[in-house]
């Protein structure tokens, strides 16, 4: 069955987040396992990529850092 060209696609832009891309999905499970980190994450949008809360990239940074990891920030 071929897709239909006139069919909608559901889809949202969202400008302005901030993303967690670990190298891999045990990294990104490592993570979500801190409380403090996993309370600061909206969500998981793959095996390697979390959904920074609005407005707590800082916290995020200050979580990492204290885990031993140096996060690189793109785009700030």
């Amino acid at each position: 069955m071929s897709p239909n060209p006139n069919a909608r696609l559901a889809a949202k832009l969202h400008r302005r987040v901030c993303l967690v891309l670990t190298e891999d999905a045990v990294l990104a499970e490592e993570l979500l396992a801190r409380k403090k980190l996993a309370a600061e994450v909206a969500g998981r949008l793959s095996d390697k990529v979390l959904l920074v809360r609005p407005g707590r990239v800082e916290a995020v940074l200050d979580e990492l850092r204290k885990m031993g990891h140096t996060p690189q920030v793109v785009g700030k």
